[in-house]
């Protein structure tokens, strides 16, 4: 026969694994639940993006004609021949002589600065691309400031998602992969 001390024993026994039986169940039933927060405020977080943009149009530029005779020897030449025939008409005998040089030298010179002044209006236009960059801004969001309320404690977290209504919340804290504390 079993005495009493015996019974209290089992007794005391099973209730104790009982009680702890049944916190364990209690424990994993409040680990495996979900708690969740209500989400007061979300405001969401801006940077601003600059974007580069060419913008290119066509051009007519004039530009001065390239030059084949820049020494200009076809006016001196041309001038001088012509200076020298006006001066030969001049003068008769020694003076004649002096006449046409002088003249043809007269003539050089005119001639290489009218060629000088043709040359100098001489242009030819050409179109040319011509580019300038200019920037558009523009405002990207790159994560949310959220307040939320566990019980009647007011909570900010950063995160890189919007969220809804609720959030799921452990030990206090929002549990979110994509979480930052503020």
């Amino acid at each position: 026969m079993m005495n009493s001390s015996m019974i209290k024993g089992t007794v005391l026994g099973a209730a104790a694994v009982l009680a702890i039986g049944a916190g364990a169940v209690t424990g994993y039933s409040s680990y495996t639940t979900s708690h969740y927060a209500d989400v007061v405020a979300v405001d969401e977080i801006k940077e601003s993006v600059r974007t580069p943009r060419e913008e290119c149009k066509d051009v007519a530029v004039r530009k001065p004609a390239p030059t084949q005779d820049q020494n200009r020897i076809a006016g001196t030449v041309i001038g001088g021949l012509v200076g020298g025939l006006v001066g030969h008409q001049i003068g008769r005998g020694n003076g004649n002589t002096i006449a046409t040089v002088a003249g043809a030298a007269a003539g050089g010179y005119a001639g290489n600065s009218i060629q000088k002044q043709m040359q100098s209006n001489d242009a030819v236009t050409q179109v040319q691309k011509q580019c300038t960059t200019s920037y558009s801004v523009s405002q990207r969001v790159v994560g949310y400031d959220v307040t939320y309320r566990v019980g009647n404690d007011l909570r900010h977290v950063r995160m890189d998602e919007k969220p809804g209504k609720r959030i799921p919340i452990v030990d206090g804290k929002p549990v979110s992969p994509t979480r930052r504390e503020v």
